[in-house]
């Protein structure tokens, strides 16, 4: 990300160069990311945390944004935009690596449901958000349009393919090229971010900027905790959903908001400052869930 702010400074490199690299990440990177996982997960009962953890935390973004929408008179691109960077954690680039750290590798396989079950609302979910900016068109030409750019939305095919290919096709010899696609995203991803980066205008958004984090790193993963302990899912499983979903703003979701025209700028100074203010905010998230949970 330091990376890409740093070549945008000093113009080496084109200014709509994120928009090649955006092109990557969703064709090909994103799609290979769901054939690394999805067809190696093994169900079980317990796999309800992992896997509705990430659809509670967007439906909290939701009905969050909303409400503050209504009441600060906010654009329905800001709201939406705001609704898509707040409502995504940041389960793979940040989780992965600080879940090994903190609880050991052996939770990487409940990080991972946590991140394609992330992935695969982005592709739904957070397609059909993004595609109602066109509120002047008629409810059937929206769900119409929406419908129409998710069926089309290469991530989208790719978790489809991934669910159902290995039935009937042996997958196992493209792993290698599965790793190697799938170990763009993050990096490329925060390239591109960094591209986009800018903190010109920076105390304009301010506010909206603090309501995001504010939700994503401090509400978001207390709507997971209350879920954690209604379900009685006092174990590793919903501990580790919880720590996911502590995580800062999904870097993927500004790809998404550049390709509808939201609110790019809100959003990747939203991402940019959540990935730094989160990686303190997850050490405090471990300590409280190892007091809570004695794990």
């Amino acid at each position: 990300m330091g990376a890409g702010y740093a070549l945008r400074q000093t113009k080496l490199i084109h200014q709509e160069a994120h928009k090649g690299i955006n092109t990557w990440v969703l064709y090909l990177a994103l799609p290979a990311v769901s054939f690394k996982y999805l067809p190696h997960i093994s169900w079980g009962q317990d796999m309800v945390f992992p896997v509705f953890s990430p659809f509670i935390v967007l439906l909290g973004s939701i009905i969050c944004f909303r409400v503050v929408g209504f009441f600060k008179q906010y654009t329905t691109k800001t709201k939406l935009t705001l609704i898509l960077v707040s409502g995504f954690s940041n389960t793979s680039f940040v989780g992965f690596p600080l879940v090994a750290s903190f609880f050991g590798e052996q939770y990487l396989a409940i990080a991972i449901i946590c991140d394609q079950a992330t992935f695969f609302l982005l592709s739904t979910l957070g397609v059909y958000i993004a595609g109602r900016e066109g509120r002047n068109s008629s409810l059937a030409v929206r769900v119409r349009e929406a419908g129409r750019r998710l069926l089309t939305f290469p991530p989208f095919i790719g978790c489809v393919c991934a669910l159902s290919l290995p039935h009937f096709i042996d997958m196992k010899p493209l792993d290698p090229l599965f790793d190697k696609l799938a170990a763009t995203v993050s990096p490329l991803a925060l390239f591109s971010v960094g591209l986009q980066l800018t903190f010109k205008g920076w105390k304009e958004e301010i506010q909206s900027i603090s309501l995001s984090l504010l939700y994503k790193l401090l509400i978001a993963p207390v709507l997971v905790l209350g879920f954690v302990f209604f379900m009685k899912g006092e174990n590793a499983y919903g501990v580790v959903s919880i720590f996911e979903m502590s995580m800062p703003c999904l870097v993927s979701t500004s790809i998404l908001i550049d390709q509808f025209k939201l609110d790019s700028k809100i959003a990747n100074l939203t991402i940019g400052v959540s990935i730094i203010i989160g990686l303190l905010t997850s050490t405090v998230w471990f300590y409280i869930l190892q007091y809570l949970f004695d794990f």
